[in-house]
Order: structure tokens, then C-alpha cells, then sequence
């Protein structure tokens, strides 16, 4: 009997795109404020823009009242976009030979629409995606379209679901180590990145250890 091909669920940031939270962080300073957030925790702003529950303009507006800034939006668009670094080609390669080979690949993301903007122009400017990300992979779960956010446990039954996957035919590749844990207590196979680990590292083998 031919080996069942296991689903793919990539998280984004860290995994597909690489990112520095210091730079952002970095880069408010520099405007006079003093944010701090990190990848396993962030204040309630953050958290309601990545939910879609406040719009970017509101966002900056959240921010020079909460920091004290009187930056332009230009600049505080520019400092928040400061994290998101580059998408290797070589990541994008591997995600497209396993879609040719028959796996059915998803994206699990927090992200907002500021760099969901940002990300896909790039994108579009450099590899000519001319839908982003969204090109490479069968759908795109982004927590500003869900209204739900990882590692809360619905955003990951909502993607599951809307993909008629089941959560044991499923490896999810993420970063975040309170991501994985949910992944884990939802039955989800999980491969956690961490550096100095990519995705061609490990998923290769990732996939031949996958249970038959």
C-alpha cells in the first residue's frame, strides 16, 4: 500500500520568512518609544490588531498614545515592518517540489495587515507572486482574517476544518514553542524549528519519520 502523504501546515514567520523582533524593537526606540514585545508574549494592542479587531489606522494611533509617540505613520509603518526580513528562495523551492509530489500544504499564521502587505509586495517584486505568499501553498490562514490567533486552540481546529484535515494525518512546522504544545494537545504531528535549524534542515527528514 502506498505511504499516506501527511499534510502540511507551515507557520510563517521563522519558518517561511525570517524575522528579527529586535529590529523592530530597535527601530521604536529610535522613535522614542519604549516597546517591548517578543514571540512569546505582547501587549493587548498587538494582540487586537493580529485579530483583526482594530484597524492599522487605529493601531497607530494605539501606539503614540500607549508609547508617546508623535511619529508619522510612514515611520511607524517602516519600524513595525523592520522585523520581517527575507523568504529564501530555497524555502519556496521545497514548499513547491512536495506540492508537485501530492502533499497538501496550508499556512498557520499571527500576522496583521500591515506586514501581510508589506510581505506580499516584496514578494511580488522578487519571486513575481503576484498573490504573495498565498501563491505557493493551497490556503493561507492569517489570524487578521480568522479573528483568532495561535496558541489558542480554535484557530487550529478552524484551519483543520476549512482544509477536511484530520489532526493525525497533520505535521505542523512552527517556531514558537507555546504554538507547538497546542499543536501537540490538539493530536497534531509537530516539527519545532529552532535555530539553527530551517526548513530544509529538517523537514526532509521530518517527513521520512512521518508514521506510516
Amino acid at each position: 500500500m502506498p505511504h499516506k502523504l501527511p499534510h502540511l501546515l507551515f507557520d510563517f514567520g521563522g519558518v517561511i520568512i525570517n524575522i528579527d523582533y529586535n529590529r523592530t524593537l530597535e527601530a521604536m526606540r529610535q522613535l522614542g518609544s519604549g516597546i517591548e514585545f517578543t514571540q512569546a508574549a505582547q501587549a493587548k494592542l498587538f494582540d487586537e490588531l493580529e485579530t483583526g479587531h482594530i484597524s492599522a489606522d487605529q493601531f497607530r494611533a494605539g501606539l503614540r498614545a500607549h508609547y508617546g509617540l508623535t511619529a508619522t505613520d510612514a515611520q511607524l509603518d517602516e519600524a513595525w515592518n523592520a522585523m520581517l526580513l527575507d523568504v529564501p528562495a530555497g524555502r519556496l523551492a521545497l514548499i513547491a517540489e512536495l506540492r508537485v509530489q501530492g502533499y497538501q500544504t496550508a499556512l498557520l499564521s499571527n500576522t496583521n495587515q500591515l506586514h501581510i502587505t508589506e510581505i506580499n509586495r516584496r514578494l511580488k517584486e522578487q519571486y513575481g507572486l503576484q498573490n504573495g505568499i498565498a501563491d505557493c501553498l493551497d490556503r493561507v490562514f492569517y489570524s487578521q482574517h480568522v479573528g483568532l490567533r495561535k496558541p489558542g486552540e480554535e484557530i487550529f481546529r478552524h484551519a483543520l476544518r476549512e482544509m477536511n484535515w484530520e489532526a493525525a494525518d497533520t505535521l505542523f512546522i512552527e517556531d514558537s514553542p507555546q504554538h507547538i504544545e497546542t499543536a501537540r494537545r490538539l493530536g497534531l504531528h509537530t516539527l519545532f524549528l529552532t535555530p539553527p535549524l530551517t526548513l530544509q534542515d529538517a523537514l526532509p527528514a521530518a517527513l521520512r519519520a512521518f508514521p506510516a
